[in-house]
This record gives structure tokens, sequence and C-alpha cells, in this order.
């Protein structure tokens, strides 16, 4: 588990900043959770009733600087929209580099589904309102350049579209 300052969070069409400190930034497809209320030691049956929506989220990794790191928060980036009613144990993700299909995977190939997930840590921690909890990427992430476009898509919410720019 790791996290994330909330001013990192860009929406659909804004840029990704490629960071001057980076030589290897790399884009992550994931569906996004936002917690409703507050969360605390519940069941993964339960879990249900604590979900606001789920949103595409590009997770966006310098590589590089993660593995320098110690922890992972100077290292992710992410982009979400929401979607209220949705069944996400099953939904196809997949991310296009340039119009080129780079990863393709299901939630249910995920070694553990969102459920089960915000229930482990909610043993851990308290969630609140708000809070935005990334469930894994499937594999196939790979490197981004500046210039590059590239858009998340997830079954039944839609597209996050960001451009690389140089930081």
């Amino acid at each position: 588990l790791f996290s994330k300052a909330a001013h990192t969070i860009i929406g659909d069409g804004a840029a990704i900043v490629y960071p001057w400190q980076s030589k290897e930034v790399v884009y992550e497809a994931e569906l996004g959770v936002v917690i409703k209320k507050r969360m605390r030691n519940v069941k993964p049956e339960d879990v249900k009733d604590y979900i606001l929506g789920y949103t595409c989220a590009n997770d966006v990794t310098a590589r590089d600087l993660q593995l320098d790191d110690v922890q992972w928060l100077r290292s992710k980036s992410l982009g979400p929209w929401l979607e209220t009613d949705l069944d996400p144990t099953d939904l196809s993700i997949k991310t296009y580099l340039n119009g080129e299909l780079k990863q393709n995977g299901r939630t249910s190939d995920m070694v553990y589904n969102p459920y089960e997930i915000l229930s482990y840590i909610s043993e851990s921690m308290t969630l609140d309102a708000g809070d935005l909890v990334l469930t894994g990427t499937p594999m196939g992430c790979g490197p981004m350049l500046p210039g590059d476009v590239v858009t998340v898509e997830i079954e039944g919410i839609g597209k996050l579209t960001n451009t690389v720019v140089k930081g």
C-alpha cells in the first residue's frame, strides 16, 4: 500500500508532466474506487455500501524514482472521473499509447477483487469519504515520453486521455 498527495490528481485532457528528475515514466491503467463514507474493518460482502463510484485511472509511475525511493509517494500520478452504477468484478481495462493497444486485461483476472482489496485496506487504516483507491494494473505497463498520448479505457466508465509534456 502507498499513498499519493491529492494535488497530483489530474483529469481527462490535462497534461501529464514528465518529471525532469526521471528517465523512465510508465503508464499503468487501473480501476479507481472512490469512497462514499468512513470505512473501517469492513467485510468484503459489505464493501459495496461504502463505494461512491468508480473511475478510470492512469497511475503514472516514474519507475526509476520508485526504485530509488523507500517510499513511492513522489512517483505516482492519476486522473479520474466517476461512474456510480457499476459492478467492478469483471471489467475490461485497456491502455492505448498513441493509438496502439498496450494493456488489455480484466478486473476478474486480478488476484483480489476490488471488494477484497478495500476490505483488506480497511483492516489496516480508516478510509474517509472522498478517498481514492487504485486496484492494480494489468500486465503490459510500459514507457511513455513527452509528446505521447495515453488513453485508459475501462468498460462501463469510458476513456481518460492525457498528453505527456516535458517537465
